[in-house]
């Protein structure tokens, strides 16, 4: 489950994102998933004593915790690009201040090593589809990259990223049927977020379709909110990711705030067996109820 990557070159993209490539000590065995929005965890040495801490992860993906283990420590990444014949990967960071891994990436060097585990990959459109929205913020920005280069040619794709400033503009790669906007100064703690505005103004064929959007998460439950219950597309036709969480120390303070109940009752419905969409629609609900 666990694999050891060395830093083997780093590269400045814009002046919010770094790329690592990573390779050796086993990677020419990692098992990549194929998904164009795969992901990974970096796992880090407690700060404190120095010690890596990692967990027990079953083939679905489920975490257990050996007890009396102290936190574990981890940050979740997109493999940017799989050079599955040389054993090596590349993994593009939204630098900023704070963030173990932020911190990590911007001071890495090569024969840096650190500890990765397999990747799960959620981008998975029907075969159908004539037409895709994507819309992302900086740190979606890498799925949405590599999503367009595995994009079928006869696809057609309307993308929207939002950045904080022109300077944070990458080269995507190019698809004929590919239509890109950028949206400056909007989100990514610059601003806020127009990702849901976008989708909600966005008129959409009648045509099979998708919808994938990666970004902060209060964007990513407004867009949710309108594609369940305006568009009421069925899970098939959509995956929308939170990846991050603005002012989240804040949010994890106010989220051990919530009355006990209300946690068990959270945590004791992700196993009841109940349709999972439904579930994080009362998730949601829950969590904008109490201020979260």
């Amino acid at each position: 489950m666990f694999f050891e990557a060395r830093v083997l070159d780093r590269r400045v993209l814009t002046p919010g994102m770094i790329r690592l490539s990573f390779g050796w000590d086993g990677l020419t065995d990692f098992p990549g998933t194929g998904l164009p929005d795969e992901y990974l965890r970096l796992f880090f040495p407690d700060a404190g004593t120095g010690r890596l801490h990692l967990p027990v992860i079953s083939e679905d993906g489920r975490w257990t915790y050996p007890e009396g283990q102290d936190v574990i420590h981890c940050s979740t990444y997109t493999v940017r690009q799989h050079h599955a014949a040389r054993g090596e990967i590349d993994i593009d960071f939204v630098v900023h201040e704070g963030g173990v891994a932020s911190d990590w990436a911007q001071r890495a060097q090569p024969g840096d090593a650190i500890i990765v585990n397999r990747p799960r990959g959620l981008y998975a459109p029907p075969a159908d589809i004539v037409w895709q929205l994507l819309v992302a913020d900086a740190t979606g920005l890498p799925a949405l990259a590599r999503i367009l280069e595995q994009t079928p040619k006869q696809v057609q794709s309307r993308v929207f990223v939002e950045i904080a400033t022109a300077e944070h503009e990458q080269a995507l790669p190019h698809h004929e049927f590919a239509t890109v906007t950028w949206l400056h100064r909007s989100g990514n703690g610059v601003a806020p977020s127009r990702m849901a505005d976008v989708v909600k103004a966005m008129p959409l064929p009648l045509t099979p379709g998708y919808i994938w959007a990666a970004g902060e998460q209060k964007a990513i439950r407004a867009i949710r909110k309108h594609v369940r219950q305006e568009l009421k597309l069925p899970p098939e036709r959509y995956e929308l990711v939170a990846y991050w969480i603005q002012e989240s120390e804040a949010w994890e303070q106010r989220w051990k705030n919530l009355p006990e109940a209300v946690r068990a009752s959270i945590d004791a419905s992700w196993s009841s067996g109940r349709d999972m969409e439904e579930l994080r629609d009362e998730y949601y609900a829950t969590l904008e109820q109490y201020g979260l």
